[in-house]
């Protein structure tokens, strides 16, 4: 076990200090002007994915959410708040006009929901409930790539799941009722650091029928 002593943390601080510097002043004008951002980005809690390094978004550009493979559960206000609160705030108050979910190569979370019994049994407190989000776009995979190895499988998945937390998005009224006026667009990206390539695709059908959880 390695552990990271605190002035560990402080020399990062020291030696990102001048480029963070030299970017935020150079963003000031909008930083200063509590311009909204214009995105809201779903993307894995994974270390080496983040949203910022991949694209490049610089300080005050994207409203970030992350959390285990990236996943956004349909609306349900009983449920899973946190990605609520994030969807609403971004879309009613600061008027974000772009919607990205980012999926990528090798992900855990997906990993874990292409191997969950199908006896419905859990191994842990959170995540197997969590990545049950995700059982309709492995049910698609297991359909369609069921003849593929589990490997090729979970990629497969990686992707799919994607297109369900964007056709979750859907569900949320603000969401689809700002989609109708063409004042949202939702897209889904694929990052695959093994092959260092992003794949980006755009949401063109709306759910016009909300969908019940």
């Amino acid at each position: 076990m390695t552990v990271i002593q605190f002035e560990e943390f402080w020399a990062g601080f020291r030696a990102s200090r001048p480029i963070n510097l030299t970017c935020i002043q150079s963003c000031s004008v909008n930083l200063q002007n509590t311009r909204p951002p214009s995105f809201l980005v779903f993307a894995c809690c994974d270390s080496r994915v983040s949203p910022s390094n991949i694209l490049d978004f610089q300080p005050g550009e994207a409203f970030m959410f992350r959390n285990i493979a990236n996943l956004v559960p349909p609306f349900n206000q009983l449920r899973y708040s946190g990605v609520g609160a994030a969807i609403e705030y971004a879309v009613v108050k600061l008027n974000v006009e772009n919607i990205l979910v980012i999926g990528h190569s090798r992900c855990g979370g997906i990993d874990r929901l292409m191997e969950l019994p199908e006896d419905g049994s859990t191994e842990n407190d959170f995540i197997d409930d969590w990545v049950q989000i995700g059982l309709p776009a492995k049910a698609k995979v297991k359909a369609e790539f069921g003849h593929l190895p589990l490997d090729e499988q979970k990629r497969e998945c990686e992707k799919e799941a994607v297109n369900l937390s964007l056709t979750n998005l859907q569900t949320y009224p603000y969401v689809r009722e700002r989609m109708a006026r063409k004042a949202l667009a939702l897209r889904g990206g694929y990052y695959d650091f093994v092959e260092g390539c992003f794949k980006l695709w755009e949401v063109k059908s709306i759910i016009t029928t909300p969908i019940h959880n």
